[in-house]
């Protein structure tokens, strides 16, 4: 029989409080209480308004750009440690800054691993995050990491369209082990576009391998930024003969011109996660919860219990 902790609490940084509420209710409890302190000049302070001494207490916060979603949960992590708590686990949907996972030119940082020591410095003793930029950067902890996929949430939806002629298509070259995995599991073909960037956030050329007449085609990415190379990848699949093109990422961060480029694509729906609190500006946007992921993943991680099927593409 798994030993049983007996409490565990939950609390949430400022921008994950509506998720954080949603993963609280199906965990079957409350939100935490936490009062954020603001000075004139923008430096804040967290603190807990209840005792959490001896507790496994989870910390729900995305920390996508800009910094100060990073730094809350670095305070939040912090005033635990100092409060007492006997388990801290940093709950990050989206974990930021993980484009920066190598030195891909001379002089300048890796930043997806100075957020991991940071984190682990601050106090955490265990990361639950999802669908990371690549997968390396569990190797970047030394602690505990449950890295869950999203595909549990997407593939019963995209299997509830019954699209006939399904292909899966991956944006880039980067994504293409994702886009087999969804393949294998609809039993569909797989077509892949290859990009060249500009410079970052911008594209200079695209080309597409595979054959999309006829088909419907579903793009599958971790994360829409400006929503560049998926809008220019629906359009020259739409050029090419598909009969429609949507996109599923974990992560909307949606910045820049995203929703004027979704509303002025041939991409039919854009299918996202509620890891970032998204802006309604678009009505091909759809927002599925992954709180429900969340919060059973934290009670089996609470009850020690094993979450190996939560691992599974």
């Amino acid at each position: 029989m798994p030993t049983i902790v007996t409490e565990a609490k939950i609390f949430a940084c400022t921008q994950s409080q509506e998720l954080g509420e949603k993963i609280a209710k199906a965990f079957g409890t409350e939100l935490g209480k936490v009062i954020m302190s603001t000075y004139s000049d923008g430096e804040f302070q967290p603190s807990y308004e209840e005792s959490i001494r001896g507790t496994r207490i989870f910390i729900i916060g995305s920390t996508n750009p800009g910094p100060e979603n990073l730094m809350e949960m670095l305070l939040m992590i912090d005033a635990a440690k100092r409060a007492s708590a006997r388990h801290i686990t940093a709950v990050l949907p989206y974990f930021g800054w993980a484009r920066q996972d190598r030195k891909d030119k001379p002089r300048v940082p890796i930043a997806a691993k100075l957020v991991a020591k940071t984190l682990e410095a601050a106090g955490a003793t265990r990361i639950i995050t999802m669908d990371l930029h690549a997968d390396q950067i569990q190797g970047f902890f030394e602690k505990p990491v449950d890295h869950l996929f999203a595909s549990t949430i997407f593939l019963p939806y995209l299997q509830s369209l019954n699209l006939d002629n399904l292909t899966i298509a991956s944006p880039d070259m980067g994504g293409s082990k994702r886009a087999y995995a969804y393949s294998k599991a609809l039993e569909s073909d797989v077509v892949i576009c290859y990009k060249q960037r500009a410079k970052a956030n911008v594209i200079s050329h695209m080309e597409l391998i595979g054959d999309v007449t006829g088909k419907n085609v579903v793009l599958v990415d971790d994360m829409v930024d400006t929503a560049g190379t998926l809008t220019k990848a629906a359009d020259l699949m739409i050029e090419r003969g598909a009969l429609s093109v949507r996109a599923i990422c974990t992560h909307p961060i949606l910045s820049g011109k995203a929703y004027e480029n979704l509303n002025n694509s041939k991409l039919e729906e854009l299918i996202v996660t509620d890891s970032i609190p998204v802006k309604p500006l678009s009505d091909k946007i759809r927002v599925l919860s992954c709180a429900d992921l969340f919060a059973e993943v934290m009670e089996k991680v609470h009850n020690n219990q094993s979450i190996a099927s939560k691992f599974v593409m």
